[in-house]
């Protein structure tokens, strides 16, 4: 039975959050997890623009000041986006973050995208899933020495919460690596917003798009789904198919996990922050009212045992009337159906227990 140390949001004079944030990490382990000299990933969401739900900078901060006292090197870092937006290459992604405030200045440390300037700078890693037999991690995470992961836990509308689970398997895959996780097929081509006007066949590095008809057409067949293409059509004209179901997804998505903590083996820890619990995702340029109260923070070893904590503390939490939540306001009510009745959240932590990356049995030591 795996530990997770939970705090509430209470503080005063003596105890303030800042200080609850340093004694959590301590009871997890963080001393044990991170050595001197090492080049320690702080995995965090930048946010997107327009979105104001995203962990405070300042949270980040005393985070890595916690990794230096113990002589490590702590760098932030996110990857790319799949999708067309703010965030979709390092230049746009990087501006994001420090117009969300996760600038040198704040937070202390360097911020490093992890799978390079276009999302395509990866690492193919070998793993021993259900599905996948080899995953594609941005690079920078494989090369760290240790990992602390800083999430946001709230809903998803694709997997009904994204906790750690979320962060280690969706956002330390590349590009490619997030394509495997929500399709199966070649991005398909919007014809009617197609101008023809050639710039994708000349980025595509696998030959798979001609321009038929004064149209870009992509070969199925040549197509590695590496999605560069999606990125840099002018008119957003290319987009990717969601062809996969969300069970499907989310068995993906703890199989990337286990391959983003290949060789992370006693060097990883995970902090879970429960507050302004939105109903989707921090990737939209928008934050939806709360669906409960600000709740506390989780720290464990374990991603799936936080994630299982936290999705029960949520769901144990009266809802809000008033917000998103359509059924599940009373305390023991499944919140996350109540925002998205068709997911099946249970299954990435099914899955992730499955295939080793965690238990799902955990102790719940308050502090």
């Amino acid at each position: 039975m795996s530990k997770v140390y939970f705090s509430d949001m209470r503080a005063n004079q003596n105890e303030n959050l800042f200080d609850k944030i340093a004694k959590l990490l301590a009871l997890a382990g963080l001393a044990q997890q991170v050595s001197e000299g090492d080049l320690t990933a702080v995995k965090i969401h930048f946010g997107e623009k327009g979105n104001h739900t995203y962990l405070r900078p300042v949270f980040a901060r005393k985070v890595v000041e916690e990794i230096k006292k113990l002589g490590a090197m702590p760098f932030l870092t996110d990857s790319s986006t799949l999708y067309p937006g703010q965030r979709k290459e390092a230049v746009s992604a990087l501006t994001c973050a420090i117009e969300n405030g996760f600038g040198y200045a704040c937070v202390g440390a360097p911020l490093i995208i992890s799978d390079g300037l276009r999302g395509v700078t990866e690492t193919e890693v070998a793993i021993e899933g259900e599905l996948l037999k080899k995953t594609y991690i941005g690079t920078e995470i494989i090369e760290a020495d240790s990992l602390v992961a800083m999430t946001h836990f709230k809903c998803h509308d694709l997997t009904g919460f994204g906790g750690a689970i979320k962060n280690l398997g969706m956002g330390c895959a590349s590009r490619k690596g997030k394509m495997v996780q929500h399709s199966t097929v070649a991005p398909v081509v919007d014809s009617n917003n197609c101008t023809g006007c050639g710039i994708c066949p000349r980025s595509c590095a696998h030959d798979a798009i001609v321009i038929k008809g004064g149209k870009a057409y992509i070969n199925p067949k040549k197509c590695t789904g590496c999605s560069r293409c999606i990125t840099i059509c002018p008119v957003k004209a290319i987009n990717i198919q969601w062809d996969d179901a969300a069970d499907l997804v989310m068995r993906k998505m703890a199989e990337y996990a286990k391959g983003a903590l290949i060789g992370k083996s006693g060097k990883a820890i995970y902090l879970n922050f429960i507050t302004q619990v939105s109903p989707s995702c921090d990737c939209y340029g928008h934050s939806d009212a709360p669906i409960v109260n600000d709740i506390g923070i989780c720290a464990s070893t374990d991603p799936v045992a936080i994630d299982q904590a936290c999705a029960d503390l949520v769901n144990a939490a009266r809802g809000n009337e008033g917000s998103a939540l359509q059924s599940g306001h009373e305390p023991g009510g499944d919140k996350f159906r109540g925002v998205a009745p068709q997911i099946p959240w249970e299954v990435q932590l099914e899955h992730g227990e499955k295939i080793g990356l965690g238990s799902r049995k955990y102790e719940l030591v308050r502090v």
